[in-house]
């Protein structure tokens, strides 16, 4: 057992809260599509940044929680929440050290991941495919992944999250 107490739990859980919050908020048909997977890619960082504290375990219960929220079939995010952070956390030192770009690409991939899992579960249970428009989710969160990273970054380093 680990001697060092972990600071900044508190922040974990309300980016978290954000994420799930930005995920279920309402929106325009037109816009429902582009819609960037909020919960992913906080997920994707913190596995990334504090891979010892955040992992599979808090992306399935994330997963659970975002199921209970969005009232899917109950597990299918908390599925796909943790094979995403299993990813993250299996590559977090090559991503590190990626530029800012590649990292965005990186968040990207794990979100046309996530999205494609989703249309696939979708499909196991007999809901209709969605077609392309997986992709959509995934571009506008490389787009929006610089600024995720730069805003969780220094709520990191102001909170001293470890």
């Amino acid at each position: 057992m680990s001697l060092e107490k972990h600071h900044g739990g508190w922040v974990l859980f309300v980016t978290f809260s954000v994420s799930l919050m930005l995920a279920i908020i309402p929106l325009p048909g037109w816009a429902v599509i582009w819609r960037p997977d909020w919960v992913a890619l906080v997920l994707v960082y913190w596995c990334i940044a504090i891979p010892q504290r955040v992992g599979v375990a808090t992306g399935w219960v994330i997963g659970i929680l975002y199921d209970v929220l969005s009232d899917t079939l109950l597990g299918q995010h908390a599925l796909i929440l943790s094979f995403l952070a299993y990813l993250s956390v299996k590559l977090h030192r090559q991503v590190r050290v990626f530029p800012w770009w590649q990292q965005a690409l990186f968040a990207g991939s794990m979100v046309a991941i996530s999205e494609l899992l989703e249309a696939w579960i979708r499909g196991a249970i007999g809901h209709p495919t969605v077609g392309w428009t997986f992709i959509y989710p995934a571009i506008t969160s490389i787009v929006l992944w610089p600024w995720i990273f730069i805003i969780l970054r220094d709520m990191r380093r102001t909170y001293q999250v470890f």
